[in-house]
């Protein structure tokens, strides 16, 4: 048995009292658990499952990049939820709160999908909705909640290669997991951080990126930092706001940064 399937059966006892229905899976290897589920959800599944990969041979990030995956050395899983929440702004830093509050006190955030262990990137997240064009789902669209965690530390070089050409801004260097919490299995991090995440997506749905505000100061990793955007602005990281949108002081003024719009870098 492999590791992630020994604890498969742990990870459902702890979600399916909240989320009835849930159901996990594991794969040995597929080449991207949110683009599977993805498909999935256009053939009109709307249940909640968990799928996770031992391997992904074309991992997806956000605006396109790729993310490295070794079966043994990552964790890569994506949760598939049905939700209708009043404001959608917000979801990938409530998830990071989720997520980096389960790993380890010295992982922090950084806006709006990483996650960083000691300024380098420890994993990160990609958010996608999805909806079967049914009458029967109501105002629910299918949120594809897709993670990458490394567990050892990459080689910089295999992280590096997987850049996209011409792009602005240089790769953050990799990190590990296993920095911080020597022998963890993949496994093992899975049924840490699954049922908690379950849990806090369905606190997202009824209040809102608002009850993760705070907990997201205490883990922001650009606050009160110099950064640089995709555009070259330079400026100063001075938190988000209710919707979760990045603040950044420049020379011109107080800048709000949505997701799609940019990538940022301490400077």
């Amino acid at each position: 048995m492999s590791d992630l399937l020994a604890h498969v059966e742990a990870v459902w006892q702890a979600v399916v009292p909240d989320l009835p229905g849930f159901t996990v899976e594991v794969l040995p290897s597929i080449d991207s658990t949110n683009t599977e589920l993805m498909r999935r959800a256009r053939a009109g599944a709307m249940e909640p499952v968990l799928l996770a990969a031992e391997e992904q041979t074309a991992g997806r990030g956000r605006l396109g990049k790729a993310w490295h995956s070794r079966a043994g050395q990552s964790l890569t899983f994506s949760l598939a939820l049905p939700l209708a929440p009043a404001d959608w702004s917000g979801l990938s830093l409530a998830v990071g709160v989720s997520l980096a509050q389960s790993l380890h006190p010295d992982v922090q955030l950084k806006w709006p999908n990483d996650l960083w262990l000691h300024g380098r990137k420890l994993g990160g997240i990609l958010v996608e909705t999805a909806s079967n064009g049914t009458e029967s789902a109501g105002p629910r669209r299918l949120v594809v909640i897709g993670v990458g965690i490394n567990i050892a530390r990459p080689e910089a070089a295999a992280v590096s290669a997987l850049a996209s050409p011409g792009a602005a801004l240089p790769p953050v260097p990799p990190a590990g997991l296993a920095e911080v919490l020597v022998g963890l299995t993949a496994g093992e991090v899975l049924e840490r951080v699954a049922p908690a995440l379950v849990r806090d997506v369905l606190a997202f749905e009824s209040q809102g990126f608002a009850a993760f505000a705070q907990r997201f100061a205490q883990r922001d990793a650009l606050h009160g930092r110099a950064v640089q955007l995709t555009d070259g602005t330079q400026g100063s990281a001075c938190g988000v706001n209710e919707q979760g949108a990045l603040l950044v002081l420049t020379d011109q003024g107080m800048r709000t940064i949505n997701s799609s719009e940019v990538s940022v870098r301490p400077c």
